[in-house]
Parts: C-alpha cells; structure tokens; sequence
C-alpha cells in the first residue's frame, strides 16, 4: 500500500537528519535530480559527493513546517539549525515515481544567527 506523501517526506527528513544515507539513498528513484540555486539537475551520484556532506554542518533541529500534497508531489517549507549557529529556513519541491523520490528542487531562505540576519556570499563571493 502507498504512502502519503507526506509521511514519506518525514521519513525522508528523518533518515537526513540521523545521516542514515542508506535510507535516503534507497528512498531516490536510480534517475534522481536535484536541482538548487548551485545545482542543475544533478544527479544521485553528484547529489551525495557535493551536497550529502553539508548534512554535517546541520545539528538535532530540523523542523519540518509545512508540507502540501498534490497529486505525486509534495511542497515542503522547513527550518534548521547548523553547527555554527546560524539558522535559516528553505522550501523544497518534492516529485515522486510511486513511494520513491523522483527530484527534489530546493528554494534556499535567509539565515540568521542570533536572532539577527547573516547577509550570505552568492556563487562570485559578494
């Protein structure tokens, strides 16, 4: 029987947070694309060297705020704290191929660290 789509999202989120890559990794579909502000369209194999890593950087808080279905995609808006201090907030757009993760497209916020806003470098380092 098929899942929500929203609990596969927090299953998902979950397996992140505990860095059980195993789980995230059988939880793709074998043509997963992740596309970011840095990223286009990339895929599992370029997912797991260039982003995976950064899941160091994110401590215990990962707070899911919102998911909305439709159909066989889910949009999500969620918030985390890293191991710096700084805390921001982003939207991801999840489509899925059955109860697997086809893409995920990632909108990034604005961070924050003490209550105050942290103006962040873009891709030319300004």
């Amino acid at each position: 029987m098929s899942q929500s789509k929203t609990e596969l999202v927090h299953k998902f989120f979950a397996a992140y947070q505990s860095r059980d890559r195993a789980y995230v990794e059988n939880a793709m579909t074998d043509d997963f694309r992740f596309t970011s502000p840095y990223d286009d369209a990339i895929d599992k194999a370029a997912y797991f060297e260039r982003c995976w890593p950064i899941s160091q950087r994110i401590i215990s808080e990962n707070v899911i705020e919102r998911i909305i279905e439709q159909g066989s995609d889910a949009f999500v808006t969620y918030r985390c704290l890293t191991t710096r201090g700084d805390e921001f907030r982003n939207a991801e757009f999840f489509a899925f191929e059955g109860d697997r993760v086809k893409s995920v497209d990632v909108y990034f916020g604005a961070s924050y660290r003490d209550g105050k806003f942290v103006k962040q470098k873009n891709a030319e380092g300004s």
